[in-house]
């Protein structure tokens, strides 16, 4: 018996993500952007027609611009689901799925549960799609890379969702691989927006490439899942204690608190940033306590800073005494 997969396994990805609504897959459906020169390879013997492929290069052109948005993979995966793609369809519904957990709207039980509703689908091309990604999700990485290679290996665009699946298995197997750590670097402008992208990679790279990615990936998602880890892996890179990551906070997030501030007058949000300019000398707090004596400009600002010193003790006492003297 033909089955439509859509049918099946929408309504279990709108339960997950309830903000996803028609009016997110018309935005994708009618966005207009001119597609770029990658070669296009598709997974499968699919019937893709032209209008088909010519969406796909637009999806695929609007994430390499970085402008992901809640609804973009779905869309994707009705597309590929329409052409006979099952497998395509099922990775770009994880790819929902995986975005909206790396933004923190979602719990990862709920990405689970997502793809183990599509493995009572019954057809063999979905259950091994499925089975692959399930096996990613629960960090299973001999076994991803084995169920996802033959699905997309070679056949998928190079910076398709699949390959940067395999890719993350490859790396979280074995960091020192090289031939896979450029191709993982090499596709970074599609995966802007997609947090686990860079948490994967600030885990497998070392060094300055490594905090890049860290920041990249705290930048793309401060309240994720992945921003603790990762700001765990600045501190160490800093050559401060593991421990003092929970402090830390990136110059775009120091430039947000700042602004929150000044639209508000209020001074006393602020103190988010005080933990930060406690550490000990580093880039991110000579930025934060550089940026807060610009403020000391306005009054209201500069006698903030005194109170707060003069009740502070310590590395805190003393940089705020420093930031109220502008």
């Amino acid at each position: 018996m033909k089955f439509k997969f859509k049918t099946l396994v929408f309504p279990v990805l709108l339960l997950v993500l309830p903000a996803c609504g028609r009016e997110v897959f018309r935005q994708a459906e009618g966005a207009v952007v001119q597609p770029v020169a990658v070669p296009v390879r598709y997974a499968s013997a699919s019937a893709y027609t032209e209008d088909s492929l010519r969406s796909l290069d637009e999806l695929a052109a609007l994430e390499r611009a970085g402008s992901w948005f809640q609804g973009m993979a779905m869309t994707e995966s009705g597309i590929r689901e329409n052409a006979g793609d099952y497998a395509g369809a099922v990775t770009a519904a994880y790819k929902e799925l995986a975005w909206a957990y790396g933004k923190g709207l979602i719990q990862k039980n709920d990405v689970e549960l997502g793809i183990l509703s599509v493995l009572s689908l019954g057809s063999e091309e979905i259950t091994s799609a499925a089975s692959a990604v399930l096996a990613f999700i629960r960090e299973r990485w001999d076994e991803a890379a084995a169920g996802l290679e033959p699905l997309f290996d070679e056949l998928e665009e190079p910076d398709g969702f699949g390959r940067w699946m395999i890719l993350a298995c490859a790396l979280e197997k074995n960091r020192e691989n090289r031939r896979a750590g450029e191709a993982y670097k090499a596709i970074r402008a599609r995966y802007a927006q997609f947090p686990e992208y860079w948490y994967r990679g600030a885990r497998a790279f070392h060094g300055i490439v490594g905090a890049e990615y860290a920041e990249n990936c705290i930048n793309s998602s401060s309240q994720g899942p992945f921003a603790g880890e990762c700001r765990n892996i600045l501190a160490v890179f800093l050559g401060l204690k593991i421990e003092d990551g929970l402090s830390i906070k990136t110059k775009t997030e120091i430039e947000g608190i700042i602004s929150q501030s000044l639209n508000a007058g209020n001074p006393q949000l602020l103190d988010s940033l005080f933990p930060l300019i406690s550490l000990p000398d580093n880039p991110y707090t000579v930025y934060a306590v550089e940026a807060l004596r610009a403020l000391t400009s306005v009054q209201k600002y500069r006698d903030f800073f005194s109170e707060q010193a003069v009740s502070s003790r310590g590395r805190l006492a003393e940089r705020l005494s420093y930031i109220s003297r502008g």
